[in-house]
């Protein structure tokens, strides 16, 4: 029975009325049609979120409007394909492009729109969790935390456990990594859907209409998640030049370079990291 309610994007409006659908708007005058019964897209879910914070509206449920910029180089308006897969160039609306991974998150140079070409969308493969959490009673192993985490994403985000490759914890620093992979060249599964919704939720609030956080069960006890850190690995290297990265010219990124299977780690937001070779350090 339709409820009139899109239950993953709290901001979708919806017709009782045949034939029953739910949309969320992109711009002032396009209206694009959801699947609720998946996640709505990355790339449509940050343009929902542009297009909100120019009418003046909160992209949170409650508390003040959002102050400042995140993943990266920070949200902009993204351009998006009709089925909600980034376009493999984007411009904000500017003169200024570059080319960005199936994530969205970019991959090379800033350059002149006339100058720069995306010949492909390059597919991110691989990511990494770094998940944070609140002091729990007693201990717990990794393996009750990778059991744990596969059945509450699954759970939560209709995403398959068994993709839930590796888990790593850090009791004393309450730190927990989590390493989720998909095959290579595999471009159904949507790994950056699922790590968008669960970075805004730990991080702000859900954009599911439940509101209820994100958090695993594990012996017994709620995990409590207070940060999370999302790494992504592609199927190709990027291609940023050492010597265009200035000091000044990009502010809160960190890309390292991970040596396996050619994959490439893009560092979100400032983090303790794993160990390199190469390092293009941000600026203050």
């Amino acid at each position: 029975m339709f409820l009139g309610q899109c239950d993953t994007v709290k901001w979708a409006s919806c017709s009782t009325a045949p034939p029953c659908q739910c949309t969320v708007p992109l711009t002032k005058d396009i209206n694009q049609p959801l699947n609720c019964s998946a996640l709505a897209p990355k790339c449509f879910l940050m343009k929902v979120e542009m297009l909100r914070r120019s009418k003046g509206q909160d992209t949170r449920t409650v508390g003040k409007p959002e102050e400042g910029f995140v993943d990266n180089d920070g949200i902009y308006d993204p351009e998006c394909e009709s089925d909600g897969k980034f376009k493999a160039k984007q411009c904000n609306n500017t003169e200024e492009c570059w080319c960005v991974n199936s994530a969205g998150v970019r991959r090379t140079e800033k350059e002149d729109k006339n100058n720069i070409n995306c010949d492909k969308l390059v597919e991110t493969y691989w990511i990494r969790l770094i998940l944070e959490h609140a002091p729990l009673q007693g201990t717990v192993d990794k393996n009750s935390l990778k059991s744990a985490l596969g059945d509450a994403i699954q759970a939560r985000y209709k995403f398959d456990k068994s993709l839930v490759e590796d888990v790593e914890y850090d009791a004393d620093a309450k730190k927990i990594q989590v390493d989720i992979k998909k095959p290579k060249g595999d471009k159904k599964i949507k790994l950056a859907d699922m790590a968008y919704y669960m970075e805004r939720e730990i991080k702000k609030t859900p954009m599911f209409v439940d509101q209820n956080k994100f958090a695993p069960m594990v012996g017994g006890q709620k995990l409590n998640l207070t940060n999370i850190l999302v790494y992504y690995v592609d199927e190709e290297p990027p291609t940023f030049k050492m010597n265009r990265l200035a000091g000044g010219v990009i502010a809160a990124i960190v890309v390292v370079l991970l040596i396996v299977a050619a994959g490439l780690l893009l560092l979100v937001s400032p983090w303790p990291r794993p160990q390199s070779k190469w390092k293009w350090w941000h600026s203050d």
